[in-house]
């Protein structure tokens, strides 16, 4: 019984050595030769071209020279093998050690956490293979390691590894490795600089010692350490290397360009099967109004804080995109990640919902107080208005009322609301929500207020207008959706009411230049945050403005630096539009009409409005300051709200109200 068992397997054993020698054989009979193997592609190329044509970023494969193994520094040779295979010398193309090392550790921790493949292995996957963690893929890549030990010597597959293996930053190979992090050539590699690049291949993003310099030396001192426990530096030699004292090569200026094709190209790969042949990545982005984007948010947002700035052209497309101040000291898109409270920038949700369920910018409300559930918002004044209109109370966003619109039309209902205009983050139901308590994104609140400017269609940002090969075959081309309708076009149109109403005479009068614009500001507690959105003439801009700590700004207010950069931005993003009145148009003085300091900043009609937007008595002439203010002073607050004022700024004729309650 035994004796059966023990020839079944030893036949059995025969007949897979025996396989695997033919597969072997077979795999090597099918390599190319090794000059072939050295000019085969390393990476597929990559030119990123703004709205007109203009490449803004070319993406994809560096490297230096061909090293021949002779010119290659010894102790890089030493530090990869030493790090990444260390029986290199030993095994045919497969370690079994670090095989069943592996493997043991994969039944322990019941995932893969540790890599048993050897350099030939690499570079076999490198050049034939692809990364998917499939057995079969891996039983491949152990026969083409054994096949290309066959047929290779061991100097030559160190030779193609060190001059294939990818280090990060489009750099492959160690001599544009050395070129790009230490400014000169890979055959003059000192141990610290070996040490750095050898650590990079576990992970090249995560060890670059341009974005995590502490990683990166942490890493090449591990390096070292197992070079001296290899015996292939005394500990002389390893006491005396000191990654930290490298001197790194600067880093060539980036600029806010490289937040938005970080975000275009992300999505790549959903958009193309194409991987090796170079390509053409058509853009919807404006450079002159990246450009201004740009401009507006330095020479806007207050010191010690970031500012992002997204405009989109009416069907979706992005035509600029800032992420922060600069892309070089943070390369966090504050534009599309960062997630921040809206404060009453939320509120157009809120009366979305309540003109859907029949309100008119006409109809009456009360100013008064309120509670909800224990919860009772108050005014920044402290005073409350009385009887006032629909179209008043956002325009000077007045918080009681909005609490009353969301305790009418429902919470869940103003959530739902704000999901169907794009909020991809999660929407609280608390009472407080019609605040904007919710975290949001800028992307987000934008395109919802583009929805808005496109009489509630749908719109959908969208940065890549198609995709070619070098040749110019399309790949892709993006296509844009009119059909979802996110409302009635007379809710958008009433709600563009509302919002040039609050331009024109509330909250957002800062954000004025010259032609119609409809827009609402934000602020949260404490002035973390300051919002600005708004559209004219076809582009939709949204500016966000705060620290990353979200710790608080004083006289950060969505009324004062982010409109302020919105109107900066737009009257470069606008001017070579037709001024485009909207449908809902209110009758402006003439005054408003021309973009000149008198009109923006201070005549005797100029209403003076607190950080919520409550009017304020205004100051003396003499106090008027200068510059002038942006429209939201700290003066003290009348106790109601000039009504009569208001109608005959906007050219309204008063009508006698038929129903003093408030509408349900």
């Amino acid at each position: 019984m035994f004796a059966r068992l023990g020839k079944l397997t030893l036949f059995g054993g025969l007949a897979a050595l025996l396989s695997l020698v033919v597969a072997v054989l077979i795999a090597m009979a099918s390599l190319p030769g090794y000059e072939e193997l050295k000019s085969s592609p390393y990476g597929q190329m990559v030119r990123v071209r703004a709205a007109d044509g203009t490449v803004i970023v070319s993406l994809g494969p560096s490297y230096g020279d061909w090293l021949p193994y002779d010119r290659i520094p010894s102790k890089m040779v030493d530090a990869m093998v030493a790090v990444e295979d260390r029986r290199f010398y030993m095994h045919p193309g497969i370690d079994p050690i670090g095989i069943a090392r592996s493997t043991w550790v994969r039944i322990e921790r019941g995932h893969w956490a540790q890599g048993g493949s050897t350099i030939t292995q690499q570079i076999a996957r490198n050049i034939f293979l692809t990364n998917t963690r499939t057995f079969g893929r891996k039983f491949r890549e152990m026969i083409l390691a054994m096949a290309m030990e066959r047929k290779f010597s061991k100097r030559q597959i160190l030779e193609l590894y060190l001059n294939r293996v990818y280090f990060g930053g489009g750099a492959y190979g160690i001599d544009a490795a050395s070129r790009k992090f230490f400014g000169h050539p890979g055959d003059r590699l000192t141990l610290s600089e070996a040490a750095i690049i050898a650590g990079l291949v576990k992970a090249p993003s995560r060890y670059s010692p341009t974005a995590d310099a502490e990683a990166a030396i942490s890493r090449a001192q591990v390096v070292i350490d197992v070079m001296r426990e290899a015996g292939k530096i005394s500990a002389a030699e390893a006491a005396a290397a000191d990654p930290s004292e490298v001197k790194l090569a600067p880093e060539p200026k980036q600029n806010s360009v490289r937040y938005f094709t970080d975000w275009a190209l992300a999505q790549l790969d959903t958009l193309v099967d194409e991987t090796i042949e170079p390509i053409d990545v058509w853009t919807t982005l404006d450079l002159r109004m990246q450009r201004a984007a740009d401009a507006a948010i330095k020479a806007n947002a207050p010191p010690g804080t970031q500012g992002a700035l997204v405009a989109l052209d009416r069907d979706g497309a992005v035509r600029a995109m800032v992420g922060g101040k600069d892309y070089v000291s943070s390369i966090y898109n504050r534009a599309t990640q960062s997630v921040r409270q809206p404060g009453s920038a939320f509120k157009l949700f809120v009366y979305l919902a309540a003109l859907e369920s029949g309100l008119k910018p006409d109809d009456p409300v009360v100013d008064e107080p309120i509670s909800i559930d224990g919860w009772s918002p108050r005014n920044s004044s402290g005073r409350f208005s009385g009887q006032i209109d629909v179209r008043t109370a956002f325009a000077f966003s007045i918080n009681t009322v909005a609490a009353k619109l969301g305790a009418q039309v429902g919470f869940a209902s103003v959530a739902d609301m704000a999901r169907r205009f794009g909020i991809t983050t999660p929407v609280n139901t608390h009472p407080s929500m019609v605040l904007g308590t919710s975290d949001v994104r800028l992307i987000d609140m934008t395109r919802a207020f583009a929805a808005v400017a496109r009489k509630g269609i749908a719109v959908v940002p969208y940065g890549i207008l198609k995709v070619t090969t070098a040749k110019g075959e399309l790949l892709y081309e993006n296509q844009v959706d009119d059909s979802r309708v996110l409302v009635a076009p007379w809710v958008a149109a009433e709600t563009t009411d509302l919002l040039q109403t609050a331009v024109n005479t509330g909250t957002g009068r800062a954000a004025q230049i010259g032609r119609p614009v409809a827009g609402k500001t934000g602020t949260t507690s404490s002035n973390k945050d300051g919002w600005f959105l708004g559209f004219s003439s076809g582009i939709t801009t949204g500016v966000w403005m705060g620290r990353d700590d979200a710790r608080p700004v004083a006289g950060l207010q969505g009324g004062r630096a982010p409109a302020q950069a919105f109107a900066d931005f737009m009257r470069v993003a606008v001017a070579k539009r037709p001024i485009e009145p909207f449908e809902t148009e209110v009758t402006l003085p003439e005054w408003q009409l021309e973009p000149d300091d008198e009109a923006y900043y201070g005549t005797p009609d100029e209403a003076y409005v607190d950080e919520n937007g409550m009017p304020l008595n205004p100051p003396p002439a003499d106090e008027i300051p200068t510059p002038p203010a942006t429209g939201e002073e700290d003066y003290p607050a009348p106790a109601n709200l000039d009504q009569r004022w208001l109608d005959g700024v906007l050219g309204r004729e008063r009508r006698p109200a038929q129903d003093t309650r408030p509408s349900q």
